[in-house]
Protein backbone atom coordinates (compact mmCIF):
# COMPACT_ATOMS: atom_id res chain seq x y z
CA UNK A 1 0.00 0.00 0.00
CA UNK A 2 1.35 3.58 -0.80
CA UNK A 3 1.65 6.15 1.83
CA UNK A 4 0.77 9.36 0.31
CA UNK A 5 2.61 12.28 1.16
CA UNK A 6 0.81 15.86 3.12
CA UNK A 7 0.91 18.42 0.41
CA UNK A 8 3.08 21.49 1.47
CA UNK A 9 0.12 24.01 1.58
CA UNK A 10 -2.08 21.90 3.65
CA UNK A 11 0.70 20.81 6.09
CA UNK A 12 1.30 24.37 6.58
CA UNK A 13 -2.29 24.77 7.73
CA UNK A 14 -2.51 22.27 9.99
CA UNK A 15 0.33 23.84 11.93
CA UNK A 16 -0.61 27.55 11.52
CA UNK A 17 -4.18 26.01 12.65
CA UNK A 18 -2.58 24.46 15.77
CA UNK A 19 -0.92 27.37 16.90
CA UNK A 20 -3.85 29.39 16.77
CA UNK A 21 -5.63 27.35 18.99
CA UNK A 22 -2.85 27.32 21.53
CA UNK A 23 -3.23 31.31 21.34
CA UNK A 24 -6.68 31.57 22.02
CA UNK A 25 -6.61 29.42 24.85
CA UNK A 26 -3.67 31.04 26.26
CA UNK A 27 -6.30 34.09 25.65
CA UNK A 28 -8.91 32.82 27.24
CA UNK A 29 -7.17 31.96 30.73
CA UNK A 30 -5.31 35.48 31.07
CA UNK A 31 -9.07 37.06 30.91
CA UNK A 32 -11.71 37.68 33.12
CA UNK A 33 -14.60 36.62 30.77
CA UNK A 34 -13.25 33.22 29.47
CA UNK A 35 -14.57 29.92 30.57
CA UNK A 36 -11.80 28.45 33.09
CA UNK A 37 -11.26 25.14 30.99
CA UNK A 38 -8.49 24.00 33.40
CA UNK A 39 -11.11 23.95 35.92
CA UNK A 40 -12.30 20.15 36.53
CA UNK A 41 -16.07 19.08 38.33
CA UNK A 42 -15.39 18.46 42.09
CA UNK A 43 -15.90 14.76 42.73
CA UNK A 44 -18.39 14.22 45.27
CA UNK A 45 -17.65 12.28 48.82
CA UNK A 46 -19.25 9.32 50.05
CA UNK A 47 -21.94 11.50 51.99
CA UNK A 48 -22.60 13.23 48.85
CA UNK A 49 -22.79 10.78 46.64
CA UNK A 50 -25.29 8.94 48.83
CA UNK A 51 -27.53 11.98 49.51
CA UNK A 52 -27.52 12.89 45.66
CA UNK A 53 -28.76 8.74 44.98
CA UNK A 54 -31.59 9.67 48.01
CA UNK A 55 -30.76 5.96 49.13
CA UNK A 56 -28.09 4.25 51.54
CA UNK A 57 -27.41 1.13 50.14
CA UNK A 58 -27.20 -1.84 52.49
CA UNK A 59 -25.85 -5.30 52.42
CA UNK A 60 -27.64 -7.75 54.88
CA UNK A 61 -28.47 -11.34 55.05
CA UNK A 62 -31.99 -11.59 55.52
CA UNK A 63 -31.62 -15.06 57.30
CA UNK A 64 -30.16 -13.81 60.50
CA UNK A 65 -32.60 -13.45 63.44
CA UNK A 66 -33.12 -11.35 65.09
CA UNK A 67 -30.28 -9.32 63.09
CA UNK A 68 -31.59 -9.64 59.92
CA UNK A 69 -34.53 -11.83 58.83
CA UNK A 70 -38.27 -12.34 57.37
CA UNK A 71 -41.39 -11.88 59.48
CA UNK A 72 -44.36 -13.84 59.29
CA UNK A 73 -45.70 -11.14 56.28
CA UNK A 74 -42.52 -12.01 54.88
CA UNK A 75 -41.35 -8.08 55.39
CA UNK A 76 -37.65 -7.85 56.18
CA UNK A 77 -36.64 -6.45 59.66
CA UNK A 78 -34.79 -6.80 62.84
CA UNK A 79 -32.29 -5.02 64.96
CA UNK A 80 -29.82 -4.61 62.72
CA UNK A 81 -32.55 -3.82 59.68
CA UNK A 82 -34.34 -0.98 62.28
CA UNK A 83 -30.88 0.34 63.27
CA UNK A 84 -29.75 1.01 59.35
CA UNK A 85 -33.45 2.19 58.37
CA UNK A 86 -33.21 4.99 61.35
CA UNK A 87 -29.48 6.08 60.62
CA UNK A 88 -30.49 6.09 56.87
CA UNK A 89 -33.45 8.86 57.92
CA UNK A 90 -31.25 10.73 60.21
CA UNK A 91 -28.89 11.46 57.00
CA UNK A 92 -31.75 12.35 55.22
CA UNK A 93 -31.94 9.40 52.35
CA UNK A 94 -33.90 6.11 52.48
CA UNK A 95 -32.05 1.92 53.12
CA UNK A 96 -32.24 -0.10 50.43
CA UNK A 97 -31.25 -3.24 51.31
CA UNK A 98 -29.62 -6.10 48.99
CA UNK A 99 -29.63 -9.24 50.60
CA UNK A 100 -26.85 -11.46 50.31
CA UNK A 101 -25.82 -14.55 51.81
CA UNK A 102 -22.57 -14.15 54.28
CA UNK A 103 -20.22 -15.79 52.11
CA UNK A 104 -20.61 -13.15 49.90
CA UNK A 105 -21.53 -10.34 51.58
CA UNK A 106 -17.93 -8.71 51.55
CA UNK A 107 -17.28 -9.55 48.01
CA UNK A 108 -20.64 -8.00 47.14
CA UNK A 109 -18.86 -4.68 49.15
CA UNK A 110 -15.48 -5.18 47.34
CA UNK A 111 -17.89 -4.89 43.91
CA UNK A 112 -19.31 -1.70 45.00
CA UNK A 113 -22.91 -3.41 45.35
CA UNK A 114 -23.55 -1.79 49.20
CA UNK A 115 -22.66 1.40 50.30
CA UNK A 116 -22.67 -0.36 54.00
CA UNK A 117 -22.70 -3.93 55.75
CA UNK A 118 -25.35 -4.09 58.56
CA UNK A 119 -24.98 -7.74 59.49
CA UNK A 120 -23.67 -8.00 63.51
CA UNK A 121 -20.09 -7.62 61.80
CA UNK A 122 -17.69 -8.43 64.03
CA UNK A 123 -14.88 -5.61 64.30
CA UNK A 124 -11.68 -7.59 63.86
CA UNK A 125 -7.68 -6.89 63.58
CA UNK A 126 -7.63 -8.72 60.26
CA UNK A 127 -10.98 -6.78 58.84
CA UNK A 128 -9.87 -3.21 59.84
CA UNK A 129 -6.67 -3.78 57.56
CA UNK A 130 -9.18 -3.48 54.57
CA UNK A 131 -12.46 -2.06 55.79
CA UNK A 132 -13.67 1.00 57.88
CA UNK A 133 -16.55 0.51 60.61
CA UNK A 134 -18.43 2.80 62.46
CA UNK A 135 -18.89 3.25 66.30
CA UNK A 136 -19.95 -0.15 67.43
CA UNK A 137 -23.58 -0.24 68.12
CA UNK A 138 -23.65 -3.33 69.98
CA UNK A 139 -21.87 -6.15 72.20
CA UNK A 140 -22.14 -9.66 72.52
CA UNK A 141 -20.59 -11.39 75.62
CA UNK A 142 -20.23 -14.89 76.36
CA UNK A 143 -22.22 -16.59 78.76
CA UNK A 144 -22.63 -19.47 80.22
CA UNK A 145 -26.28 -21.15 80.63
CA UNK A 146 -27.59 -24.05 82.89
CA UNK A 147 -30.83 -25.45 83.15
CA UNK A 148 -33.25 -23.57 85.67
CA UNK A 149 -33.10 -25.84 88.62
CA UNK A 150 -29.01 -26.67 88.28
CA UNK A 151 -27.29 -25.12 91.83
CA UNK A 152 -24.44 -26.65 91.22
CA UNK A 153 -22.59 -24.57 88.10
CA UNK A 154 -22.35 -21.01 88.94
CA UNK A 155 -19.07 -19.82 86.92
CA UNK A 156 -17.19 -21.02 84.07
CA UNK A 157 -14.97 -22.68 86.63
CA UNK A 158 -17.32 -24.85 87.66
CA UNK A 159 -17.81 -27.01 84.40
CA UNK A 160 -14.86 -28.63 85.18
CA UNK A 161 -15.80 -32.46 84.77
CA UNK A 162 -19.60 -31.28 82.96
CA UNK A 163 -20.91 -31.82 79.67
CA UNK A 164 -20.65 -28.84 77.78
CA UNK A 165 -23.19 -28.59 74.53
CA UNK A 166 -20.75 -26.82 71.82
CA UNK A 167 -20.04 -26.52 68.08
CA UNK A 168 -16.45 -27.76 67.74
CA UNK A 169 -14.82 -24.71 65.91
CA UNK A 170 -17.10 -22.40 67.93
CA UNK A 171 -14.09 -20.08 70.42
CA UNK A 172 -17.17 -20.42 72.76
CA UNK A 173 -16.16 -23.96 72.47
CA UNK A 174 -12.73 -23.34 73.68
CA UNK A 175 -14.09 -21.30 76.48
CA UNK A 176 -15.55 -24.54 77.96
CA UNK A 177 -12.47 -26.43 76.86
CA UNK A 178 -10.48 -24.16 79.23
CA UNK A 179 -12.25 -24.23 82.01
CA UNK A 180 -12.33 -28.61 82.12
CA UNK A 181 -15.86 -29.41 80.25
CA UNK A 182 -16.52 -32.14 78.74
CA UNK A 183 -17.45 -31.10 74.90
CA UNK A 184 -20.57 -32.64 73.36
CA UNK A 185 -20.80 -31.79 69.82
CA UNK A 186 -23.62 -29.61 68.42
CA UNK A 187 -25.20 -28.08 65.82
CA UNK A 188 -25.97 -24.88 66.86
CA UNK A 189 -27.38 -22.69 69.41
CA UNK A 190 -31.17 -24.40 69.39
CA UNK A 191 -30.07 -27.44 69.85
CA UNK A 192 -27.78 -26.65 72.62
CA UNK A 193 -30.90 -25.44 74.55
CA UNK A 194 -33.03 -28.49 73.82
CA UNK A 195 -29.99 -30.83 75.10
CA UNK A 196 -29.77 -28.74 78.33
CA UNK A 197 -33.80 -28.38 78.78
CA UNK A 198 -33.61 -32.42 78.54
CA UNK A 199 -31.01 -32.83 81.02
CA UNK A 200 -28.84 -34.57 78.29
CA UNK A 201 -25.97 -31.87 79.14
CA UNK A 202 -24.78 -29.40 82.37
CA UNK A 203 -24.42 -26.32 80.46
CA UNK A 204 -23.54 -24.41 77.19
CA UNK A 205 -21.19 -21.80 76.72
CA UNK A 206 -23.07 -19.32 74.24
CA UNK A 207 -23.71 -16.01 72.71
CA UNK A 208 -25.99 -13.62 74.99
CA UNK A 209 -27.46 -11.91 72.62
CA UNK A 210 -28.88 -15.17 71.17
CA UNK A 211 -29.87 -16.24 74.50
CA UNK A 212 -31.59 -12.82 75.35
CA UNK A 213 -33.70 -13.32 71.98
CA UNK A 214 -34.54 -16.42 73.16
CA UNK A 215 -35.51 -15.37 76.78
CA UNK A 216 -38.04 -12.68 74.82
CA UNK A 217 -39.30 -15.09 72.46
CA UNK A 218 -39.60 -17.72 74.99
CA UNK A 219 -39.86 -16.22 78.33
CA UNK A 220 -40.73 -20.11 80.20
CA UNK A 221 -37.81 -21.77 78.56
CA UNK A 222 -36.27 -23.59 81.62
CA UNK A 223 -32.73 -22.31 81.89
CA UNK A 224 -30.77 -19.53 83.12
CA UNK A 225 -27.70 -17.57 82.52
CA UNK A 226 -25.01 -17.74 85.63
CA UNK A 227 -21.90 -16.09 84.16
CA UNK A 228 -21.05 -13.64 81.92
CA UNK A 229 -16.93 -12.82 80.20
CA UNK A 230 -15.78 -9.62 80.73
CA UNK A 231 -14.81 -8.98 77.49
CA UNK A 232 -17.12 -9.11 74.32
CA UNK A 233 -17.21 -8.71 70.50
CA UNK A 234 -18.25 -5.80 69.52
CA UNK A 235 -20.17 -5.41 66.20
CA UNK A 236 -20.61 -2.35 63.81
CA UNK A 237 -21.58 -1.10 60.64
CA UNK A 238 -19.08 -1.93 57.53
CA UNK A 239 -17.83 0.27 55.08
CA UNK A 240 -14.69 0.38 52.26
CA UNK A 241 -12.09 2.46 53.48
CA UNK A 242 -11.88 6.29 51.52
CA UNK A 243 -15.33 7.04 53.08
CA UNK A 244 -14.98 8.73 55.90
CA UNK A 245 -17.29 11.57 55.12
CA UNK A 246 -19.99 8.62 55.02
CA UNK A 247 -18.40 7.51 58.17
CA UNK A 248 -18.85 10.05 60.04
CA UNK A 249 -22.09 10.62 58.93
CA UNK A 250 -23.46 7.22 60.43
CA UNK A 251 -21.71 7.68 63.74
CA UNK A 252 -23.27 11.14 64.16
CA UNK A 253 -26.74 9.65 63.82
CA UNK A 254 -25.72 6.32 66.12
CA UNK A 255 -24.75 9.29 68.61
CA UNK A 256 -28.16 11.27 68.11
CA UNK A 257 -29.81 7.90 68.48
CA UNK A 258 -28.41 6.77 71.75
CA UNK A 259 -28.83 10.57 73.34
CA UNK A 260 -32.71 10.50 72.17
CA UNK A 261 -33.26 6.72 72.83
CA UNK A 262 -34.32 5.74 69.91
CA UNK A 263 -31.40 2.92 69.85
CA UNK A 264 -32.81 1.93 73.38
CA UNK A 265 -36.42 1.43 72.06
CA UNK A 266 -35.18 -0.61 69.30
CA UNK A 267 -32.54 -2.69 71.37
CA UNK A 268 -35.76 -3.17 73.74
CA UNK A 269 -38.07 -4.22 71.07
CA UNK A 270 -35.34 -7.10 70.02
CA UNK A 271 -33.62 -8.17 73.01
CA UNK A 272 -35.18 -6.52 76.17
CA UNK A 273 -32.32 -4.81 77.30
CA UNK A 274 -29.45 -2.50 75.60
CA UNK A 275 -26.98 -4.48 73.73
CA UNK A 276 -24.42 -1.48 72.95
CA UNK A 277 -22.63 -1.94 76.04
Amino acid sequence: MKKWALAPVLLLGIVLAACGSNDNNNAAEGTTGGADVSAAPAEQNSLETVKASGKLRVGTEGTYSPFTYHDADGKLTGFDVDIAREIAKRIGVEAEFIETQWDGIFAGMDAGRFDAIFNEVSITDERKVKYDFSEPYVVSKAVLIVGENNGEIKSFADLKGKKAGQSLTSNLSDIARKNGAEIVAIEGFNQAIDLLVSGRIDATVNDGLSFLDLKKQKPDVQIKQVDEMAEGSRSAAVFLKGNEELVQAVDGALAAMKEDGSYLAISEKYFGADVSK
